[in-house]
């Protein structure tokens, strides 16, 4: 038996490591996979998910930020989380594990100042996967991606895995489901506001998709009061990053792609892809969502 041969940095050749890629895109999309510029806010469950089948594509070009450390709490989703990296910044962890796969990426490391270099950030990253949870954040990464005419590839908070993607003229999220952030400095979003936010959305999640039925939802109810962390649940969150990282590719590429900015659920229990509802029928479907949701936060 030969023995092992350990590739090192000294013997890795990038047109080696992507060759099997090679059928499902063409040496010339390759050749865009390498030179594109991908940033990724948030890089704990979904966005973890989303950078590693990205960087495993050969994406070369990563910019990553994060705030948070990994904890025991993450080992049950998060890609890169292990008990050697508890208590190590996400963004470190992730780097060096994300290098010991492709030596030659350029990525790009940042913590608390992302949100101040947004400017200079979209202005060389066109495209934007949005993994973190925070709403005011959130809010405006996509006021500034407007500005900029960068894409933004995002996930609802569902029990379902899902995807929509947020081109530079498509409403905001914060318009399309009426957050009261709307006419906010992002910096004047309350803790309240936070709350109405998830509310809304989880609203409109549990009015077009079957989610109610995959969910417990009294456990959904103290979300919503704050009660509990979200659930998260690994085959739900590593298929939704990988979903992400579909569309980002598929932006990389100038591919055709089947979502827009209200996206799809993809329903792994009953293998169906689950689509928005047309108006009247989710305006209808909303009155009693609401009336539930408001029966269960009452109740929490």
């Amino acid at each position: 038996m030969e023995p092992l041969v350990s590739t090192t940095a000294d013997t890795f050749d990038y047109r080696e490591f992507v060759t099997r890629n090679i059928g499902f895109v063409t040496e010339a999309e390759q050749a865009l996979l390498c030179a594109a510029r991908v940033f990724v806010c948030g890089v704990g469950g979904m966005g973890g998910a989303c950078v590693l089948s990205l960087a495993r594509a050969g994406v070369s070009h990563l910019t990553i930020a994060d705030i948070d450390r990994f904890e025991v709490s993450n080992l049950n989703r998060q890609v890169f989380a292990s008990l050697d990296t508890i208590g190590e910044a996400k963004t470190e962890a992730v780097r060096r594990q994300l290098l010991r796969i492709n030596p030659e990426l350029d990525v790009r490391v940042l913590g608390h100042e992302w949100i101040e270099q947004l400017d200079d950030l979209l202005a060389t990253h066109s495209i934007v996967v949005n993994g973190m949870d925070h709403i005011p954040s959130g809010v405006q990464l996509y006021r500034k991606a407007r500005e900029h005419g960068a894409t933004v590839v995002d996930a609802y908070a569902s029990p379902l895995p899902s995807v929509y993607v947020v081109g530079p003229r498509d409403p905001r999220p914060e318009e399309r489901m009426a957050f009261p952030s709307r006419g906010k400095p992002w910096t004047d979003i309350s803790p309240e506001d936070e709350g109405e936010c998830l509310a809304r959305e989880i609203e409109w999640v549990m009015v077009n998709s079957s989610s109610k039925r995959h969910v417990d939802m009294e456990v959904a109810g103290a979300l919503m009061t704050g009660e509990r962390s979200r659930p998260s649940f690994a085959p739900m969150v590593i298929t939704a990053g990988n979903l992400m990282c579909f569309e980002a590719i598929n932006l990389i590429l100038d591919r055709p792609s089947g979502t827009d900015h209200r996206g799809y659920f993809f329903n792994p229990w009953t293998a169906r892809v689950e689509r928005p509802r047309l108006r009247p029928v989710a305006w209808l479907l909303g009155y009693f969502v609401r009336s539930h949701l408001s029966r269960l936060t009452r109740g929490a």
